[in-house]
């Protein structure tokens, strides 16, 4: 059975990743972050990116995305 990825969208804070994924830059290099869950930023201000490092939070970053049908 394949393992299963899950991103969830946290309101006001960042992307949750869970499960087996490789997170590829914009040069090409890979970074096996394993099977989660690792939290990718949204607000912008992490000193970690594209990892969130809670900077959101001093920030007051403020985001409630929904999905779409």
């Amino acid at each position: 059975m394949t393992p299963v990825v899950e991103i969830k969208v946290r309101d006001h804070g960042p992307y949750k990743v869970t499960g087996p994924v490789r997170l590829i830059d914009a040069e090409g290099n890979t970074f096996d972050v394993g099977d989660g869950p690792i939290a990718l930023c949204r607000c912008g201000w992490s000193k970690t990116k594209p990892f969130c490092d809670r900077t959101h939070r001093e920030e007051g970053f403020e985001s409630c995305e929904r999905a779409s049908d």
